[in-house]
């Protein structure tokens, strides 16, 4: 059976189209895997320049950095 791609990305394009940017910011932090913050970063090159335009690529730049960066973590 063929897996399902999240729609986590649509339903935070779709905060972002209304004008939620704040709430939009707050799911791109908590995001669930790289692929759904680079489909989003792909829906996000759709829109026209802005200045929240500016400010969601650079969270988009950001949580992709982190989500990419090897986890530090002790062992037990």
């Amino acid at each position: 059976m063929a897996r399902v791609k999240s729609e986590w990305a649509a339903k935070v394009f779709a905060l972002v189209k209304s004008g939620n940017v704040a709430a939009a910011v707050a799911q791109i932090k908590v995001a669930p895997t790289v692929a759904d913050v680079t489909r989003l970063q792909g829906l996000l090159a759709t829109l026209a320049p802005s200045p929240a335009q500016k400010q969601l690529d650079k969270v988009v730049a950001e949580e992709l950095a982190l989500l990419a960066a090897p986890r530090l973590h002790r062992s037990p």
